[in-house]
């Protein structure tokens, strides 16, 4: 839900002067700033890693930096509603690498969720009947979804490893915000904030820390338990809650098709959770007699 938001931030920030890989800048800036906080307050063994995390927790930087960034180029060039159905081929790919790579059971009714959940992605979101055909964003919005797909794969070895959540998002971001701010030509970020501080300040803070540091604190802590494939499946509400946000915020009524994608991906996530706790546990093996 929280990633629902982005959309109104990004959109607004752009109002602004900022572009699409200034808003990477920010958000990563804005919320490496608040996790080093919380980290030195309430949990500085997080600073902690070992030499392969290092490895592991770079991917996973430059595995948000281009999925962010991505997404938010694609968007002018295609259309909201593209880029995100675009960016939303990553729990079909996430699904089937984890099945190849990380041992997970994809069944029946987890692959049927997943269709019906894209499907809702696709009623929601607007894209039939509306679908505008750019190469370079259509590429963008697949480079997208394949960056996320990495991030959710990564995240998922490193919980596997036992590396602690709150270090893997914290380095991730700090990589994620190096590569943002190498490229985004930050003396122009800090000269429209200066000639605009309000409402561009606050929208800043609030792309960092609402759509950025509370959703992938909790996904991450959400990877521990969840396959990967699920994890990422279930995130996918996202298009759902920047509906329901849009009909708050913007008095946007949505359409029949846009209606019949909420129930859709209502669904999907019913399916999700049914085929999580369906999924059979090895029982322990009996002592042998003596």
């Amino acid at each position: 839900m929280c990633w629902g938001t982005s959309g109104i931030f990004s959109t607004l920030l752009a109002e602004c002067g900022l572009t699409g890989l200034q808003n990477s800048a920010v958000r990563g800036t804005v919320s490496l700033l608040f996790l080093l906080l919380y980290v030195l307050i309430f949990d500085r063994s997080a600073f902690r890693i070992r030499l392969w995390e290092l490895a592991l927790f770079s991917g996973i930087g430059i595995a948000l930096f281009g999925s962010g960034t991505a997404y938010f180029y694609a968007i002018p060039r295609t259309s909201n509603a593209t880029a995100v159905v675009l960016m939303y081929t990553a729990p079909v790919i996430v699904s089937v690498v984890s099945v190849l790579f990380l041992g997970e059971r994809f069944s029946r009714l987890k692959l049927i969720s997943v269709a019906v959940m894209l499907l809702g992605c696709l009623f929601v979101s607007g894209v039939i009947g509306d679908l505008k055909i750019d190469l370079i964003g259509i590429l963008l919005g697949l480079l997208s979804g394949v960056s996320y797909a990495a991030y959710n794969i990564l995240t998922k070895i490193a919980m596997k490893r036992g590396s602690s959540a709150i270090s893997a998002t914290l380095y991730g971001v700090a990589f994620m915000t190096v590569l943002a701010l190498s490229f985004s030509k930050p003396g122009e970020i800090f000269k429209v904030a200066a000639e605009r501080p309000f409402p561009t300040v606050p929208l800043m803070l609030g792309i960092g820390l609402v759509t950025f540091v509370a959703p992938y604190l909790l996904y991450t802590f959400a990877m521990k338990t969840l396959p990967a494939g699920t994890a990422c499946a279930l995130s996918i509400v996202e298009p759902m809650a920047a509906t329901v946000f849009s009909m708050l915020i913007f008095h946007e009524i949505p359409s029949l098709l846009s209606a019949l994608g909420i129930v859709l991906i209502l669904l999907a996530v019913f399916l999700l959770g049914k085929a999580q706790n369906d999924t059979p546990k090895l029982k322990p093996k009996r002592k042998e007699r003596q």
